[in-house]
């Protein structure tokens, strides 16, 4: 599925903005709209009324049918006019309403009817939307919270060769796209206005699938994590869940840094698009760990099988982070420096290393 929601947004390579009104521009015309319809309503009620006794009278042989829809168009021509004659007598309140619109209109700044307040883009990094409610000043952009979903195919290493990514002598399989990571992480500027850098730190959520060689599957027998061949039946799938809780803390550095001026200070323009770097380092704590085997005999075509994790996997990892990105549009490479898998394993590829698309940012 995550395969899926890449190659939709790789697709996607446009990108549309929208804006919403200030929320006072529009307080004098919704007042007058709920006092137009306070008044169909009611006028409506009352007709309603006498249309259900025309209805009765028809029923009870009192009228004839002729007579029934004269009396309707009578009693609907009568409200009709009693409505427009009460929208009328509004129209005092409608051209003060719109007065002020247009007086808020002239004196507001042309900067801040310009200023996209939310923004959405799609393009081939994914998905980014901005939500600036609260942002006002170009200085309140160069803080934020953010929201980072990334697809990622995790490898294993030797540590000898911590980066041989793909490796075909690993007892791992090779695939692309086999992992996640979903980070909720602060932004802030470092230095003055105009300075290049920001740090972030933040929480994140790393998910780690990976699948044994060869229709072999992980086994733990006597405190060891193994692979073997699977004897149970027709093996449809297999594969080992890491699951970590993990804290980011990086440095973000503008390469092409573009300004803007604010009653007379220039500060970083954060809203252009940009080139950036950045380089962190990490830390989580393993929260669960599992064996996921489905398989078919000739008892069943659908047999699945949940085992737990105890021993061969360490609680522990560490490691640092580079990634480079422009607009939306961001890539990273994730090197742990501890072994994932500990002395308990027969496995000699240990040590994660990560290759990362984001696809989505959502910015408060």
């Amino acid at each position: 599925m995550k395969t899926k929601i890449a190659l939709m947004t790789a697709l996607m390579a446009f990108s549309y903005t929208f804006s919403q009104e200030n929320q006072s521009e529009k307080n004098s015309l919704t007042v007058y709209s709920r006092k137009i319809d306070s008044i169909v309503v009611s006028e409506k009620i009352k007709m309603n009324k006498e249309l259900d006794e025309v209805d009765k009278d028809f029923k009870k042989n009192k009228i004839g049918t002729d007579e029934k829809q004269k009396l309707k168009a009578d009693i609907a021509s009568k409200y009709e006019q009693s409505i427009n004659e009460k929208i009328d007598a509004r129209k005092t309140e409608f051209e003060e309403a719109t007065r002020e619109m247009v007086k808020d209109a002239v004196l507001k700044p042309i900067d801040s009817l310009r200023k996209d307040k939310n923004q959405i883009v799609m393009g081939l990094g994914g998905i980014k939307i901005r939500m600036a409610e609260d942002k006002v000043t170009p200085a309140d952009y160069l803080k934020s919270w953010e929201y980072s979903v990334a697809i990622v195919g995790t490898s294993y290493t030797t540590k000898d060769k911590p980066f041989g990514f793909l490796n075909n002598s690993s007892e791992f399989k090779n695939t692309v796209l086999n992992s996640g990571v979903y980070v909720a992480r602060y932004e802030s500027q470092l230095g003055g206005y105009k300075s290049p850098v920001f740090y972030r730190i933040g929480l994140g959520y790393r998910w780690d699938q990976s699948k044994a060689k060869y229709g072999r599957t992980f086994t733990q027998e006597n405190k060891i994590l193994d692979i073997k061949d699977f004897t149970k039946g027709n093996l449809k799938d297999t594969h080992i869940n890491n699951h970590y809780i993990f804290v980011p803390a990086e440095l973000k550095f503008v390469l092409n840094p573009k300004y803007v001026e604010y009653n007379g200070t220039e500060y970083l323009d954060n809203k252009a698009s940009k080139f950036t770097i950045v380089t962190g380092i990490y830390g989580g704590v393993r929260i669960a760990s599992n064996i996921y085997n489905r398989y078919s005999n000739d008892y069943s075509k659908r047999i699945v099988e949940r085992e737990t994790i105890n021993h061969g996997v360490n609680d522990l990892i560490f490691g640092a982070k580079l990634g480079i990105g422009y607009a939306g549009f961001n890539i990273f490479v994730q090197k742990d420096f501890t072994p994932v898998f500990n002395n308990n394993t027969t496995l000699t590829h240990k040590y994660g290393l990560q290759i990362g698309i984001e696809i989505m940012n959502v910015n408060f």
